[in-house]
């Protein structure tokens, strides 16, 4: 129904306290001051659509504060609906923030995982990879080379281990079987490269 004439201030409140005609009383605040609040919204990183939803709830709160009269009139109603609108709009503006933040947060935790999930396919590809190779030099080659690239014994452990009679033997031993390897990868470039890369732990 289009009005006669716009509600004062003071009507508008009268109407909200009295529930006498309410609806009417919204309908003044959303004709009086909806372009006024869209705007704030839109000009703060908002659109129309935000500015229909926030505006809505803004009214709401407006008419509870009024029913419970904690408005008093101390502002205007213009006033003490941007007031409103203002406080809701900057709650939702970090409420979006942090949920953005979270999910950049996630994303990067996301990429690094796939990252780490990526470096250890590589890393078991070239344990593998090594592995075949070590298994053609002989038992004795592949367990001395094996505690010494990848679990990183020192040579005199490595001795005790393997029982060696001298550190000395065990390095000439050590120079035999990576001689041996050396041979199995020299004819090809792309299989010393892959070895190379695999003993680096890269």
């Amino acid at each position: 129904m289009k009005l006669n004439r716009n509600l004062t201030d003071q009507e508008i409140l009268e109407k909200i306290k009295s529930k006498s005609d309410p609806n009417q009383a919204i309908s003044q605040l959303y004709s009086q001051h909806y372009g006024m609040l869209e705007h704030y919204i839109i000009q703060n990183s908002g659109s129309a659509d935000d500015a229909a939803d926030l505006i809505q709830e803004a009214m709401l709160v407006f008419v509870k504060l009024v029913s419970e009269e904690k408005y008093r009139g101390e502002a205007s109603v213009k006033s003490f609906l941007y007031s409103i609108c203002k406080n809701l709009w900057i709650t939702e503006l970090r409420r979006r923030k942090s949920t953005e933040a979270r999910h950049e947060r996630y994303e990067g935790e996301k990429d690094q995982l796939e990252s780490d999930i990526s470096a250890q396919i590589s890393k078991n590809e070239n344990l593998k990879f090594v592995m075949d190779l070590f298994d053609k030099l002989g038992e004795k080659c592949k367990q001395l080379l094996m505690l010494f690239y990848f679990e990183e014994l020192p040579m005199k452990e490595i001795g005790e281990k393997l029982e060696f009679s001298s550190e000395q033997v065990l390095r000439n031993k050590k120079y035999k079987c990576l001689q041996s390897l050396t041979d199995q990868v020299k004819s090809s470039p792309a299989l010393s490269k892959n070895l190379q890369k695999a003993l680096r732990h890269e």
